[in-house]
């Protein structure tokens, strides 16, 4: 969440993370029009959010289940639920923080991001546990 709310700042804002990105691209893609970049810069911070998203919500999930004994830690719906209902919470207190931040934007549609990578986080972790079973 300290990482979450770091990024939030201006230092996680568009103009700061193209400077990174656009270069990237620039050299590996050196014909792509100034319109593809931008396209292909929001894709990746978009994606950071799903990713990171997805991340804290297996972080909450873990540290949730941690005082569990071994033989009590199968799967359960309702601690994935709890999960993502604290990390959707916490990226929309993320949007409101970043409302306060003159460089970025808080919009209702990057909470959607952020909720959408909290729920594939967890369909990922049931997918990789059933996985397992199997093997």
């Amino acid at each position: 969440m300290f990482m979450i709310f770091g990024a939030s700042t201006d230092i996680g804002s568009a103009a700061h993370s193209s400077r990174i990105i656009q270069p990237v691209l620039h050299f590996l893609f050196p014909n792509l029009s100034a319109e593809a970049i931008d396209l292909v810069v929001t894709i990746v911070r978009k994606g950071c959010h799903l990713t990171e998203y997805a991340i804290l919500a297996f972080l909450v999930r873990r540290a949730r289940r941690s005082h569990l004994p071994p033989e009590n830690r199968g799967w359960h719906w309702s601690e994935a639920a709890e999960a993502v209902w604290v990390t959707v919470f916490y990226a929309a207190t993320d949007e409101l923080h970043q409302t306060f931040v003159p460089s970025r934007e808080g919009c209702l549609r990057d909470v959607f991001i952020d909720s959408s990578g909290a729920v594939a986080g967890m369909l990922i972790l049931w997918v990789f546990g059933r996985v397992r079973k199997w093997w």
